[in-house]
């Protein structure tokens, strides 16, 4: 019976604790559950994106070449659809929420006037093999991937904000997400099939340099990534169905389980910008999960 006690009064004491300190339970971290029904969008689902007004959009909703709108309870519909022939891989909003989209297809970058819905072309590139993904910073430069699946080979790209592109990094192997740090002084870019992850130092101009490996994968593939306030870089593991979560160090913090397998990006969003929305090509669907650390967003 002392030992009860003793038991119960540890247990009150914790209790009280949590209550003056405002101690939350964590049990609902990083557990992955349905947010919309299951093939709405096409099998190339991805790049998820929220304007500034805290609006979703994701690429390819029922068919290829269009952008579908997302509602807070999972519900989706049509936003636009793109000129024939051309198909998105992400959706990239600026400070002023103009949107942003590679046309891998096109070889271009889109931009589409969000209060006339005209879709226009921002940058066409012709070396250019598909672009896939974009990162911006505060100047309005924007950093695309751009691989070539079927050579097995990638590049990076700066687009300027006039327009501009400038090849900064060629004889890559298949970039795929690209990421910067919250403080803009770091660019990530994966290589999907290689399973490396890179690293370069970015300066004022936009200009990166000092490439070094930042981490390497044995299996499975990699795809969109993203950044949470501290630096935290959060990156799918396509064909695994998990987030990995690394620091800015490189080192491995948590692995985190989704219900469907190929995963191709994620975006921080919610009322504290906590929550992670993942887009899954094989559910042709999302989940959502709720994580520790909000995201870098500007737009949150």
């Amino acid at each position: 019976m002392k030992f009860r006690n003793t038991r119960f009064l540890s247990f009150s004491l914790v209790l009280i604790i949590c209550l003056l300190t405002g101690c939350k339970r964590t049990e609902h971290l990083f557990v992955s559950q349905d947010f919309t029904a299951e093939n709405l969008f096409s099998v190339n689902i991805e790049g998820p994106a929220f304007d500034k007004n805290g609006q979703l959009y994701v690429v390819n909703f029922e068919r290829d070449g269009t952008i579908g709108k997302v509602s807070s309870d999972g519900t989706c519909s049509l936003f636009i659809e793109l000129p024939e022939g051309s198909i998105a891989n992400c959706i990239l909003f600026n400070r002023e929420d103009n949107m942003y989209l590679p046309d891998f297809t096109g070889h271009n970058i889109l931009h589409v006037d969000m209060k006339t819905q005209q879709v226009s072309v921002f940058c066409h590139e012709a070396r250019m093999y598909s672009p896939n993904d974009l990162c911006m910073n505060k100047q309005g430069q924007i950093f695309a991937s751009d691989p070539d699946w079927e050579k097995e080979i990638g590049q990076l790209w700066r687009v300027d904000p006039n327009g501009k592109a400038v090849l900064v990094e060629e004889n890559m192997g298949t970039t795929n997400g690209i990421e910067l740090s919250p403080d803009e002084k770091t660019l990530y870019v994966n290589e999907s099939i290689q399973r490396k992850v890179w690293k370069y130092d970015v300066d004022e101009n936009g200009n990166i340099s000092g490439k070094k490996l930042f981490y390497s994968f044995d299996d499975f593939g990699l795809d969109g990534m993203k950044c949470d306030k501290n630096g935290n870089l959060y990156i799918t593991r396509w064909g695994k169905g998990t987030i990995v979560v690394l620091s800015p160090a490189g080192n491995f913090i948590r692995e985190i389980n989704l219900k469907g397998k190929k995963c191709s990006n994620l975006v921080f969003g919610g009322k504290k910008g906590k929550t992670i929305f993942v887009t899954l090509q094989d559910r042709k669907g999302m989940e959502r999960f709720e994580n520790d650390i909000a995201g870098k967003n500007i737009n949150l």
